[in-house]
């Protein structure tokens, strides 16, 4: 009954592989994204037949931009305000010291009046007190200048603060156009306190304008004082015309006269442009409270008539007779059926529209579609725990842990809940993890016939939420220093994926997916059917990923008691008995127990069929059902060229002047030669073992160098005998300009080689999906790699035909040898001399790619769902 059990739980229907036809995983890629524009042309059709009209959206996007566009237009109005008050302020020093020594000739003058008035008539000391007088005005018109100068100052201290307003407007602006756009996909749900936190950032809007409206006011009071300033200076030019004056104090006086002219002409100009910035920023501020206004009431609109009934009577009944029919026939769960009944007695939509868009599917097809439906939520809102021993950034050791992260939050921005559980390390990245605390739980677990204590650490990391094992082991697994190469790794992991379900199974959560990553976490699967299910925790299925089946995780067949496992039950040829000899293959195992098997590309996945499947190939046949090939994505959010923090400068596919700024910076950096900007650089990163065709990357040394190139090698070698090897070269070109080999690894650093880099070499000679082709093609780097894997299902050659002109992205070989190699790479070098425009568009095309984990991660979705359906169908 035992046995019987788990092969009826571990059976599945038929999973669809990916073809490796013409244009193999990147065909599938744009039949698939077609068949979303389908689903998304359709969603539209009945946004505009049922709730809010898609207009409304755009005018909302279209207002930003407008918004966006006058933000623009007040900084240059800003930036010309901000010259006039420098030029204001170079006026004003002028004036002064005109002033001052306006002051000293009036003073000297003074003086020699004082002498001559001793031997003056009557009429020349009646002429001379007039001219004392005049005098005294003159002092009082200086002290007039000299207060005029100070509210100059005032100015533009005036002008200042309304640049403060200004940028406070711009930030404002600019965060309810981010909160706009987070809140785009999901507007029609808005609730009451969102409408209020959208009306308030409203009001602080309008009195951001009424603040800044204010100090332009203010501005033009203090212009409109000028005229007085003005009738001040023609005044005394008059007064000074009527007595005998020196011709200097008339020349300063006209200087004067025309520097506040110039000044009011500024003021005014500055004035009027304020003026209508600030117009259009109330029109689009009024555009936009109306706006905002009719969407809310057309979103409240629409929630009211989202249940309304859109067909008669008779229909709904049908529905519901369809569903009572598929639970008396236990294709349905009595809870899901439950949710259906209700949903159909409220007329809801959603279930209007999948059953009007069912003809052609099966039976299942239609369940599936309606169970969808019946998840909290939304229609994914998977609960999906990933079980595995590395993570990007906390505990990376290769391409494992940036797809954990990856996909981890790529499903999460789907709407699932995805939880991580790894080991505590001690060496891992605690500065990575966000608000790490233990629990106040200790965790009991079943390991080598004891019970162990084990405490739980919680943090996030990327935004995801992670539990972080910490066995309390006298063997201390993970306080090693070191993620892996211990003598005991098998019961290292054995021992933690036992107390990863223990952890699951004492919350007493209902998990949808449990996705398990490769040997060290395979123990998963039969543990979780063998023990655990028939302790009542099944409510999850079993996706297990395997990376590279390099590594399968061998070992004598009763260490898998230490666990618990049961050595006699699974010591069989058709469960976990390898197919070489008598060990225990774990690998082997989860494939036999889960319900999805994957790896990471489909050409990977056709390969391990054959002899790339490492003895498993006869295993991966018979559970071909349920094995896929997923192509593996990239963390676009780190590798962005456009706003990376370790390039020199950012740059786009629409801006390439960038990629030769880190060219040049890169060759200053390494003291490379600077002498020709255009010859051509060939980067390569990577860890230099076997796998990754050594013999041709050393080849390509010196290739590159006899055509003339420059190369860039940044990675090491864990095998002595290779680092050795590469060090020797290193010292064989020490004097030459062109060629630098960096033989350790450097973060920062690979940012620049990618950014630099011309060209891009991967003469793997096997590459279960390999991502340094997908960040270089994102850096503009044109890729030259071998025909293998994951390489062959990203990057097609350039002059290849029988591949449409759209899907050629760079240049490719299939023979793991020098002439191979060779051929492609001079031909990248003949499109970089010879065809530079041609080169410049292959460029631009690459880094439009989309390798994000966007499209995987809907691949994965789709077989979590069918799995989870499933899995509900049977309960």
């Amino acid at each position: 009954m035992k046995d019987s059990r788990r092969r009826s739980t571990g059976a599945q229907p038929p999973q669809k592989s990916t073809p490796s036809a013409n244009y193999r995983n990147r065909v599938n890629i744009q039949r698939d994204r077609a068949g979303a524009s389908s689903d998304d042309e359709h969603q539209q059709n009945s946004e505009d037949e049922n709730g809010l009209p898609n207009i409304q959206l755009e005018d909302l996007v279209g207002m930003i931009q407008n918004t966006e566009k006058n933000i623009l237009l007040l900084n240059q109005a800003r930036l010309q305000a901000l010259e006039h008050a420098d030029k204001i302020l170079k006026e004003k020093e002028a004036l002064q010291q005109e002033i001052n020594i306006l002051e000293i000739k009036l003073s000297e003058k003074g003086a020699q009046s004082e002498l001559s008035s001793k031997g003056m008539s009557d009429a020349e000391v009646l002429d001379f007190d007039v001219l004392k007088e005049e005098n005294m005005l003159l002092k009082d018109d200086i002290t007039f200048f000299k207060a005029k100068l100070i509210e100059i100052t005032e100015t533009e201290e005036s002008l200042f603060k309304l640049e403060k307003e200004r940028a406070l407007l711009d930030a404002s602006l600019r965060e309810l156009e981010c909160a706009f756009i987070a809140a785009q996909s999901d507007m029609l749900k808005l609730g009451p306190m969102q409408h209020d936190a959208w009306w308030e950032k409203v009001e602080n809007l309008e009195e951001l304008l009424e603040s800044t409206a204010n100090q332009v006011e203010h501005a033009t009071l203090v212009l409109d004082g000028y005229h007085d300033f003005q009738d001040k200076v023609d005044k005394l030019e008059a007064s000074l015309g009527a007595t005998n004056i020196s011709e200097f104090c008339l020349y300063l006086v006209d200087v004067l006269k025309k520097r506040v002219k110039s000044i009011e002409e500024r003021f005014q100009a500055c004035n009027h442009e304020m003026h209508s910035q600030i117009e259009l920023y109330e029109h689009s501020i009024v555009e936009f409270h109306d706006t905002l206004s009719k969407l809310i009431k057309e979103s409240e609109k629409k929630s009211m008539e989202h249940y309304a009934e859109g067909m008669p009577s008779e229909f709904w009944s049908r529905i519901s007779l369809l569903i009572d029919g598929w639970s008396l026939e236990k294709k349905l769960s009595n809870n899901d059926a439950s949710i259906l009944r209700e949903m159909a007695w409220k007329r809801d939509i959603r279930l209007r529209e999948a059953y009007l868009s069912s003809r052609g599917m099966t039976e299942r097809e239609l369940i599936d579609s309606f169970l969808k439906m019946a998840l909290p939520g939304t229609s994914s809102g998977l609960h999906i725990v990933h079980i595995a021993a590395e993570m990007a950034p906390v505990a990376k050791v290769g391409g494992l842990a940036d797809v954990i992260s990856g996909l981890g939050k790529a499903l999460q921005k789907k709407g699932n809940l995805v939880e991580i559980i790894l080991p505590k390390y001690d060496c891992m990245q605690h500065n990575q993890i966000n608000n790490l605390k233990v629990l106040d739980v200790v965790v009991q677990s079943y390991f080598e016939g004891n019970m162990f204590a084990n405490k739980i650490w919680t943090g996030t990391v990327e935004g995801l939420p992670v539990y972080f094992i910490e066995p309390q082991h006298p063997g201390k697994f993970f306080w090693r220093a070191q993620y892996y190469g211990e003598h005991d790794d098998f019961k290292r992991f054995s021992y933690f994926s036992r107390v990863a379900l223990e952890l699951l199974y004492q919350s007493g959560k209902k998990v949808d997916i449990i996705h398990c990553h490769d040997w060290q976490t395979a123990f998963v699967a039969p543990l979780y059917w063998d023990v655990y299910a028939n302790l009542g925790f099944n409510s999850a299925r079993i996706c297990f990923t395997c990376h590279n089946f390099e590594y399968q995780g061998t070992a004598p067949a009763q260490d898998l008691a230490y666990c618990g496992l049961d050595v006699e039950h699974l010591d069989r040829p058709d469960r976990m008995r390898d197919n070489s000899h008598g060990r225990i293959n774990v690998v082997k195992g989860a494939i036999v127990y889960s319900n999805i098997v994957t790896t990471v590309s489909p050409t990977y996945a056709q390969e391990v069929r054959s002899e790339g499947g490492r003895g498993l190939q006869d295993t991966l046949k018979i559970h071909s059902k349920k094995f896929v090939g997923i192509l593996n994505g990239i963390d676009t959010d780190t590798w962005n060229p456009s706003n990376d923090r370790f390039l020199k400068v950012q740059y786009s596919a629409n801006d390439l002047y960038g990629k030769s700024a880190n060219k040049a910076a890169l060759r200053k950096q390494l003291k490379m030669s600077s002498a020709n900007a255009s010859q051509p650089l060939v980067g390569c990163i990577t860890r230099l073992v076997p796998q990754k065709g050594v013999h041709l990357i050393r080849h390509a040394i010196y290739k590159t160098a006899e055509l003339g190139g420059q190369f860039v090698l940044l990675g090491s070698s864990p095998v002595p005998n290779i680092q050795r090897e590469f060090e020797g070269i290193a010292d064989q070109f020490q004097n030459d300009n062109n060629i630098r080999l960096l033989l350790k690894y450097d973060d920062a650093l690979s940012h620049m080689i990618f950014a630099a880099s011309d060209m891009f070499i991967v003469p793997s000679m096997f590459e279960p999906c390999g991502l340094t082709q997908m960040i270089a093609m994102r850096y503009g780097s044109v890729p030259v790699v071998r025909k293998t894997g994951g390489l062959n299902d990203s990057v097609f050659d350039y002059d290849d035909e029988t591949i449409p002109m759209e899907l050629r992205d760079g240049f490719t070989f299939l023979k793991a040898d020098e002439q191979g190699f060779d051929s492609a790479l001079e031909r990248a070098f003949n499109y970089y001399h010879r065809k530079p425009e041609v080169w410049k568009q292959l460029v631009q095309k690459d880094m439009k790619i989309d390798f994000s984990w966007d499209t995987s991660a809907s691949q994965y979705e789709d077989i979590y769902q069918r799995a989870a359906a499933r899995a509900r169908a049977a309960t």
